[in-house]
């Protein structure tokens, strides 16, 4: 791996990644259920599609919406092992280790929460439930 973090302005130079954005519901979403559930869900993400040696559909597994991580991968180039190896040094063909997981979890999250600077996120906690006894008369 070549940095233990990384520079997210040297994605802003390329034409190609500098183009993602958060849209009112990807904003929406990380305000709803908080930045630690977006980051486990980077984390399943990551894991599961890119995790190991030989991704299913490798370089067309990740989508371009539908969920701000998703977004944040094309943004950071963490969207597949070709990607990984190109721009991060993460070689192709081998299972991602766990330290080479929370570095691109934290770079995602990294571009994230560049991006929500000055949005306000709250938890909201499902309503519970009320019995309401109605009067008949």
């Amino acid at each position: 791996m070549k940095n233990k973090s990384i520079d997210l302005a040297k994605f802003e130079n390329s034409a190609f990644r500098s183009k993602f954005n958060l849209d009112h519901e990807d904003r929406r979403l990380i305000s709803v259920k908080g930045m630690k559930v977006i980051r486990s869900h980077a984390r399943t993400f990551i894991s599961m599609r890119l995790g190991g040696s030989e991704p299913r559909f490798d370089g067309k597994q990740t989508p371009f919406q539908g969920h701000p991580v998703f977004k944040a991968q094309h943004a950071t180039a963490t969207c597949c092992r070709g990607c990984l190896e190109k721009w991060h040094g993460i070689e192709k063909g081998k299972r991602l280790l766990a330290e080479e997981i929370e570095y691109i979890v934290g770079t995602i999250m990294d571009w994230i929460e560049r991006k929500c600077e000055g949005v306000k996120t709250q938890v909201i906690q499902p309503a519970v439930h009320q019995e309401v006894q109605l009067s008949l008369f």
